[in-house]
């Protein structure tokens, strides 16, 4: 007797009180979109206690909302969901259901909690893509992409010229020139640089392993030269040290003082005032005949034949 008085006195004196020990039998629960799910909670505590038990709700980004207050489904989960001795029970969910649940037992002698996480899993939608059309070698170039629908959250892959890009294109030979970063858990294609070989029709692919994973449109990305570039390559051709405009006006005249050269000559050669051209005699041409043959007595009763030519 002595004993059992001691230990009141102790427990009264000392404030010591009984606790609650919340356990969960799955602190991660995974369930399809539309269908029922149930999330287990059960307690133990010491005598003489009274159990109070809520469950609460925080979002992913961050809201929290009471889903089971006073012993009733609180506002918008009222006939959505079933609380009983061991857990809590959804009808059907929704991907907004997606979230942290917590399971809390309190009373006069105590309180404990324990976190349940709940995944709706919904296939990704067609993700949502900003690529700019035209952009200036040299400057900064940033493609998104993003999935509102996909639970868990979708993951992201970029494609090129309906070639799939690699996360870390320097470990490929195929696109070690290419200079870009990918980040593949917020959809991002980033170039710190553009050149012409980033030229190309660029779409994103969205997959979390639920479903097909979906493509949004793909958009061609022109790399123009940059003014810099040009003026680069211009001074590449005209030096500084050369009077660029000296240059095209000395050309200029040059072509005039031509034209009018060529205009004088063809007014000149129309007037007469320009020499004619001495004509040139035919020159005589050696005729040749035929020899002629007389019969010419020389006295001696013989003939002798005569010869002559005429030039």
């Amino acid at each position: 007797m002595l004993t059992f008085v001691f230990v009141c006195l102790s427990i009264s004196v000392t404030g010591l009180h009984a606790a609650f020990t919340v356990t969960v039998s799955n602190p991660s629960v995974k369930v399809k979109e539309n269908e029922g799910v149930d999330l287990k909670c059960s307690y133990t505590a010491d005598f003489g206690s009274s159990p109070r038990v809520e469950w609460k709700f925080k979002d992913l980004k961050g809201s929290q909302t009471l889903v089971y207050f006073d012993n009733q489904p609180t506002g918008k989960y009222a006939g959505r969901i079933t609380v009983y001795d061991g857990g809590l029970r959804f009808n059907k969910v929704t991907r907004a259901d997606t979230g942290d649940y917590d399971c809390e037992v309190s009373g006069n002698n105590g309180y404990d909690e324990k976190t349940i996480k709940l995944t709706v899993l919904v296939p990704p939608s067609k993700p949502v893509s900003r690529i700019p059309s035209s952009v200036t070698t040299g400057s900064n170039a940033r493609l998104t992409c993003f999935d509102t629908d996909g639970s868990p959250p979708s993951t992201y892959r970029w494609y090129k010229d309906n070639t799939p890009l690699p996360d870390d294109p320097t470990k490929f030979p195929n696109f070690k020139n290419l200079t870009y970063k990918m980040n593949v858990f917020n959809g991002n294609l980033e170039f710190a640089s553009v050149s012409k070989l980033d030229t190309g029709s660029y779409f994103c692919e969205a997959s979390n392993g639920e479903g097909t994973p979906q493509r949004g449109d793909a958009v061609r990305m022109e790399v123009q030269m940059s003014g810099k570039v040009r003026n680069f390559e211009m001074e590449m051709c005209f030096p500084d040290d050369l009077n660029v405009g000296g240059i095209v006006a000395g050309v200029i005249v040059a072509l005039l003082a031509v034209g009018l050269l060529l205009f004088g000559l063809w007014f000149a050669s129309k007037k007469g005032y320009l020499p004619k051209k001495a004509e040139s005699k035919p020159k005589q041409q050696a005729v040749y005949t035929q020899p002629r043959t007389d019969n010419i007595d020389d006295g001696d009763g013989e003939f002798r034949q005569k010869s002559s030519f005429v030039v």
